[in-house]
């Protein structure tokens, strides 16, 4: 039993004058530095500059303004180093994913009936390749049934670099893990949005029926079947897409981890049933429903985005989402630990360096490593 980037230069589009129509690409705006102590905003303890939340411990945390890296996310000689290798999946192999992208320098417009939905145009089939990074632990058993965490946006080599320690002081489990790269794009319209975004089972399924299929097949391994053994983690829209993968397959998915998560209205194209895309999480999704047996980590930062773009729905407030989501998971009872960190923008290099190996940990406390069969 377990017991134990700073923000990039992106692109946003401004009515002008009030109209629907996307103007010119500016740069998006500098977001203001938010208050974690912010009236609304969740209860926290604040913990001493340069020090993680414990990772056996539920609820919200401050840490900062410095993000020295933790230990275990540095490459060490005296340990079992896991083997890395990757291969590619093309769209016209896939069901479920055949292709889709967004024209270059195109957003789309807001419906005139509806501020929070957006309508584009622009978006086509479209190819795409994509890659699949496995990393498989040296300790890991010819036979044996592994757990694995799946992760959005790969590879990501400092999750590698990081099980490699946990694992070999026996603080997380032997696992597989899975970086999947994306299909291309970004938002409404991409292949990427489409993915990350869509509130349903779908990417999940997709994972299911044609990925894990082939790492098993292509690394000779055996992944397990227990959701508690399975892990999604993620950035960003790949934030939203691991909380999406558990909520809508509990069956599938226990465990969840999230930096910066999308928890807003970006899905796209517009469904009727979950109207406000991930921002329904904390509007409706979770305050309605039974507790699901889900165990989730989070982190936003103090300067994360603020995007008001085209739609000026009120829903484009990557802090606020958070800050929502941890009212809502503890009022249900939920298992998580939230992190608000300051001197940190969208998807914080440095928070990531200095919090990976505590998140680990904590999103598989109490997993029980089953008898090998």
């Amino acid at each position: 039993m377990f017991c134990p980037l700073k923000p990039v230069a992106t692109l946003f589009l401004i009515s002008v004058m009030g109209a629907a129509l996307p103007a010119m690409a500016q740069p998006r705006p500098t977001p203001p530095t938010r208050d974690p102590h912010t009236a609304g905003y969740v209860k926290a303890t604040e913990l001493p500059d340069g020090a993680n939340a414990p990772a056996d411990a539920d609820g919200n945390f401050i840490l900062g303004p410095t993000q020295p890296p933790a230990t275990e996310m540095e490459v060490r000689a005296d340990v079992p180093h896991g083997t890395v290798s990757a291969f590619t999946m093309r769209s016209e192999e896939s069901r479920l994913y055949p292709g889709i992208a967004r024209e270059p320098h195109t957003f789309g417009t807001v419906d005139p009936r509806d501020p929070a939905k957006l309508i584009v145009t622009t978006s086509h089939p479209a190819p795409y390749t994509r890659r699949v990074t496995v990393y498989v632990p040296k300790q890991y058993v010819a036979g044996a049934v592994a757990p694995f965490i799946v992760g959005a946006d790969g590879p990501d080599e400092g999750l590698f670099i990081a099980l490699d320690n946990l694992i070999a002081e026996r603080r997380v489990p032997a696992m597989i893990a899975i970086s999947i790269s994306n299909g291309g794009g970004d938002a409404q319209g991409s292949e990427r949005g489409l993915e990350y975004d869509t509130m349903s089972g779908r990417y999940a399924e997709f994972v299911e029926t044609e990925v894990l299929p082939r790492v098993e097949k292509q690394y000779h391994v055996r992944l397990t079947k227990d959701p508690d053994g399975r892990a999604a983690t993620g950035g960003s829209s790949g934030g939203a897409c691991a909380m999406i993968m558990a909520w809508y397959h509990p069956e599938l998915y226990h465990r969840v981890l999230s930096y910066s998560g999308t928890f807003v209205n970006q899905q796209w194209p517009y469904h009727e049933a979950t109207p406000h895309g991930a921002w329904e999480f904390h509007e409706h999704l979770i305050p309605e429903s039974k507790r699901k047996p889900l165990r989730i980590w989070m982190e936003v930062g103090d300067q994360d985005l603020l995007n008001p773009n085209v739609m000026r729905d009120g829903m484009h407030d990557w802090v606020v989402a958070n800050e929502r989501m941890a009212t809502v998971l503890a009022a249900k009872g939920y298992h998580y630990q939230f992190v608000f960190a300051r001197n940190a923008g969208h998807v914080d290099k440095g928070v990531k360096q200095q919090t990976l190996p505590e998140a680990l940990e904590y999103v598989w406390r109490g997993y029980r490593v089953p008898a090998r069969h």
